[in-house]
């Protein structure tokens, strides 16, 4: 299987202390999913709990301490330059909300040479596009299908997926719930850009060799190779684009 710049895995913690990690030449944008726990980072300890992102940079060593089963995605990726942290750990709540169109919105949690969002879908099904960014995602909530091209996959909760840039797709949420993504993509940007809106049918300026689908796991989304080419946009510094909100408010 190819090598991708960006990593994503689930990681199930038991009841416990897990072993220290130390990141080297990598990041790693965490998101807890389910359950509770605290991370330890140095001399400082942050509160888990669903809906809350951790960013972590090359050199941190951390360990998490899982108070009941706890489901982490973790994505890991290269940093390409070193940023200022301003907060370790964000909750969603905390994030601001904007319209990528009519049906979509997002919240980005973390911000530094690659972004961290959650986006929500509404029941509907967007044009095929593609976007200039390398990017992989879990569906937290919701149910629908993943068209490339003449193929359409099933996806849920727990599906994954990988996008390289200029890869032609479309995300269908066919209900009866929102459907919330999660994804990472590098180089940092707007979830909103696209490099193409192409309505519903194949773009005719795809290659003419067929598709060649790539299964990240059991039930997650195939995607196939487009001819377009990516611009790069690096960030300059690690940006937290939330306000923090009193705890006692959740």
């Amino acid at each position: 299987m190819p090598q991708h710049r960006l990593e994503l895995d689930v990681v199930d913690f038991a009841p416990g202390r897990s072993s220290p990690r130390r990141l080297d030449g990598r990041q790693e944008l965490l998101y807890v999913v389910s359950g509770t726990g605290t991370l330890q980072l140095g001399v400082e300890q942050y509160p888990l709990e669903p809906d809350t992102a951790a960013l972590l940079l090359p050199g941190d060593t951390y360990d998490v301490a899982a108070h009941s089963e706890l489901a982490i995605v973790r994505v890991s990726a290269p940093a390409w330059q070193s940023f200022e942290r301003s907060r370790v750990t964000v909750h969603l709540s905390d994030c601001e909300e904007r319209r990528a169109d009519e049906h979509r919105t997002f919240r980005v949690l973390f911000e530094t040479d690659v972004t961290q969002f959650v986006g929500v879908v509404e029941l509907s099904r967007a044009p095929d596009h593609s976007h200039p960014y390398e990017e992989v995602g879990y569906i937290l909530e919701g149910n629908g299908f993943a068209h490339i091209g003449e193929t359409s996959t099933p996806i849920g909760p727990g599906s994954r997926f990988h996008l390289r840039p200029g890869e032609v797709h479309c995300i269908e949420n066919s209900g009866p719930e929102p459907m919330r993504i999660l994804a990472v993509f590098h180089p940092s940007g707007s979830p909103a850009q696209r490099l193409a809106s192409l309505g519903a049918r194949p773009f005719a300026g795809r290659s003419p060799a067929a598709p060649t689908l790539t299964l990240l796991a059991a039930g997650c989304i195939a995607l196939v190779t487009s001819p377009y080419l990516a611009c790069t946009v690096l960030a300059s510094r690690a940006r937290l684009l939330c306000e923090p909100r009193p705890r006692n408010a959740r």
